[in-house]
């Protein structure tokens, strides 16, 4: 298994941090799994329409959450899985039970010339020398890939080409400049107005992975120094307008 650019991996983290995290007077800050990204920029703007003004963080869940409990003020927290937010909930970082906002699908996808109609089959394609995988001991994407691979009995026989992002967004770059030929991803990453286009993509059958429920917590922070503004973003992204903005990315809602 190899890791293209780790050495750089550091610098291509302070890159993303720069990159993503925009607006550094804003009221409040959320934490957001990075497949979230292009659907959080229109969160956000709808939330700009109404007087409040949120700074996003991108990033694995898994990483999120580790920054969370060493103190980041953060105060909302919206992760790629159920596990990172309940973590903060049992240990007493959130100021509520972590609540499902969405239902992740995850994609294979390629822009490479290589048929993907066989599904993970087509791994098996003479032009799949590298595949493109979420980091699984962080980001939840990642873990789905790796348990599809596994339950269609085929990880042994691609393991040696699997090569792993810091998170999906880099992912995603790896599969957009031809690093990897082709690679894992959320739909809701080839949904976006960026991505779309670029390449071809299908839908991985979902009964090869554990679902992938994704959910919020209110942190701590957020609770005891912006409560009012974190309130209204929480009833928003779980409201008919907030569920109708993330069923455009692909996500399914509860």
């Amino acid at each position: 298994m190899k890791r293209p650019g780790h050495h750089v991996s550091l610098l291509a983290c302070a890159a993303i941090s720069m990159l993503f995290c925009q607006n550094a007077s804003a009221r409040i800050t959320v934490a957001c799994a990075a497949n979230m990204q292009y659907a959080m920029e229109e969160l956000k703007n709808s939330a700009a329409a109404k007087g409040d003004s949120i700074q996003a963080v991108y990033g694995a869940s898994g990483n999120l959450l580790t920054q969370i409990k060493n103190g980041a003020p953060f105060d909302i927290f919206l992760s790629a899985d159920e596990a990172c937010p309940e973590s903060l909930w049992t240990s007493g970082e959130a100021a509520s039970p972590p609540e499902v906002y969405a239902y992740g699908k995850l994609v294979l996808w390629t822009i490479k010339p290589i048929n993907l109609q066989p599904g993970l089959a087509a791994l098996f394609d003479s032009a799949v020398r590298t595949i493109a995988v979420p980091d699984p001991k962080i980001a939840p994407y990642g873990k789905a890939a790796m348990a599809a691979l596994a339950k269609a009995g085929i990880y042994s026989r691609v393991a040696s080409r699997l090569v792993f992002g810091e998170n999906i967004g880099q992912t995603a770059q790896y599969i957009v400049t031809g690093a990897a030929d082709a690679g894992f991803n959320a739909e809701a990453i080839v949904l976006s107005r960026p991505m779309k286009g670029k390449g071809t993509w299908t839908v991985i059958d979902s009964a090869l992975y554990p679902p992938i429920a994704q959910a919020a917590v209110l942190c701590r922070f957020g609770k005891e120094h912006h409560d009012g503004e974190a309130q209204r973003f929480m009833a928003f992204l779980y409201s008919a307008n907030g569920r109708a903005l993330l069923a455009r990315y692909g996500f399914r809602t509860p």
